[in-house]
């Protein structure tokens, strides 16, 4: 169904193929995505967006490295969290990104307290927490095959409330091995970052993983800080968000497996006075 290669701009071989129904071109990087419908099937299309574009923070050149980056990604780990890659179509705009559809609301979407953040953050304990979980098993499978987290909060996330499905996606930043902050202060949401993502030089690694993930709760079931009367899970998962922002695990493996030994039941949970 798919060309490998096509000579046409990419929204011109879309509108040929299927219906183009959303169009997704507000990104600070300077991609532009499409949601495409193909006979009954839906698909997420990305793009490097138009290459004589200067406003973006990275050239064409550098969008299109981040998205073979992503591909590279996608045939690495294979996860429900994650859309489902199907091709790769290259183009002079550069190679657009065949991913399946996925239904849900964007988490960083803070319109205010029917917005789909505040939502998200209402929804009862053990939802939230089975989320995490969720979120936490895909690290531990880019963890394995050596991506660190780069640039991740709460826009990377989609979340179905009909199906309680959890959706991650945009990981083009994320970095095989170890690596050094060659920025300075580096992309991303300061409610999420690690300290040495701010700082030029500093190890960028599989403990930065363990830390913005460990934030990543933090603003989900708190208030962004490590104010325990605002945190709503248990005693034994707010030790393990403390440890992880403030002393840290060695590694996000370590993260991983202290999170899942506070694993508690939904009623331990609801038996927690005021939550």
């Amino acid at each position: 169904m798919f060309a490998r290669e096509i000579e046409i701009q990419p929204v011109a071989y879309l509108a040929r193929l299927g219906s183009i129904f959303a169009r997704f071109d507000t990104q600070d990087s300077g991609n532009i995505s499409y949601g495409v419908r193909i006979g009954d099937a839906r698909y997420f299309v990305k793009t490097a967006g138009d290459p004589a574009n200067p406003d973006p923070y990275l050239n064409f050149d550098g969008r299109v490295a981040l998205l073979r980056n992503a591909v590279d990604l996608a045939c690495s780990v294979d996860h429900p969290a994650l859309p489902t890659l199907h091709t790769v179509i290259e183009s002079p705009a550069g190679p657009l990104l065949v991913y399946d559809w996925r239904d849900g609301d964007l988490l960083g979407d803070r319109g205010g307290p029917d917005s789909p953040h505040e939502r998200f953050r209402a929804l009862p304990v053990a939802e939230i927490l089975a989320a995490l979980d969720t979120l936490y098993e895909l690290h531990a499978d880019l963890d394995a095959e050596g991506w660190v987290e780069g640039d991740f909060y709460d826009s990377a996330m989609l979340y179905d409330f009909a199906r309680r499905r959890l959706t991650v996606m945009d990981l083009d930043t994320y970095r095989r091995g170890p690596h050094r902050n060659d920025m300075g202060r580096m992309f991303g949401s300061t409610r999420f970052m690690a300290p040495e993502q701010f700082s030029l030089g500093a190890p960028i690694d599989t403990r930065t993983t363990a830390y913005v993930m460990a934030r990543t709760a933090l603003v989900l079931l708190a208030d962004t800080t490590l104010d325990r009367s605002a945190f709503r899970g248990s005693d034994r998962h707010y030790a393990v968000l403390q440890e992880a922002t403030t002393t840290r695990f060695p590694s996000y493996p370590a993260f991983h497996e202290a999170w899942l030994a506070a694993s508690v039941t939904v009623d331990d949970l609801t038996r927690q006075p005021g939550r």
